[in-house]
């Protein structure tokens, strides 16, 4: 049974006060996770312990940090290392954001080394991929997306790669307004999951959690993850908007 996720994106944003009382006013809201479901909450740096410690001992519940470094330790200032990370109880971490990618120049190279050291530490990436504007209207983000698994995540074995989630980000329709039909998402993620199941066959392609990540918000969440293919979403904006992302919670499939 694959897990079905609601993973909330803070970004850079809201103060110490204002994400405790973001938490708060999540728990004090009716939802519930069944078996298969989780809710994780990337929460920046600095916010880290206190959000481990508001939502210690809930069950399926985890913190993910926003990103880390490549590197166990040494001379990179301002960065956070995975072994950071574990030392603080942290289950996940986001790789590869459309917005890493752009404003910071990741590649695909670079995030398989972020990929490797997460999983010595033992540590979930949630590995994010997905087209720009441009690559969809020329009708390429097949290959575009193809590449970025290839280069991230091939190297892996097949029980490293279940260790890892997947974000499909259609980058036009982050911060956009925009949003892909439901039927886009579809589509985008039956082609991950083909793409895995030809390079480390259906049983582990089926195992691998898929995430929507384009402007998920309650009025959408329930069509999209309707999908089959489609195993929750990766939430920016309205994941720091309580009643949006407790019904966003709520609109997971249990299959």
């Amino acid at each position: 049974m694959r897990k079905q996720i609601a993973a909330a994106n803070w970004k850079m944003n809201l103060t110490l006060s204002q994400g405790e009382q973001l938490l708060k006013d999540i728990q004090s809201k009716p939802h519930t996770l069944g078996a298969n479901q989780l809710a994780i909450f990337a929460v920046p740096f600095p916010y880290l312990p206190m959000a481990q410690q508001q939502l210690a001992g809930k069950q399926n519940v985890f913190i993910a940090a926003q990103n880390c470094y490549s590197k166990k330790s040494g001379a990179y200032t301002g960065e956070v290392s995975v072994e950071m990370l574990q030392s603080l109880g942290i289950s996940y971490v986001v790789l590869g954001h459309s917005e890493r990618r752009e404003y910071f120049q990741e590649s695909n190279q670079f995030l398989a080394e972020k990929i490797n050291i997460c999983l010595e530490y033992n540590i979930h990436p949630i590995f994010c991929c997905g087209e720009p504007l441009s690559i969809r209207e020329a009708n390429t983000q097949n290959a575009f997306v193809a590449k970025q698994l290839e280069e991230s995540l091939y190297h892996l074995s097949a029980e490293q790669l279940k260790q890892v989630v997947i974000a499909y980000e259609p980058i036009w329709a982050i911060g956009t307004g925009k949003t892909a039909t439901s039927a886009q998402a579809q589509e985008m993620h039956a082609f991950i999951r083909e793409q895995l199941t030809a390079k480390y066959g259906a049983a582990t392609a089926n195992e691998i959690t898929i995430l929507y990540g384009g402007s998920v918000k309650a009025a959408n969440a329930g069509e999209i993850f309707g999908q089959p293919d489609v195993d929750g979403g990766l939430v920016g904006g309205a994941s720091i908007i309580a009643d949006e992302f407790v019904a966003i919670i709520n609109a997971l499939k249990n299959n």
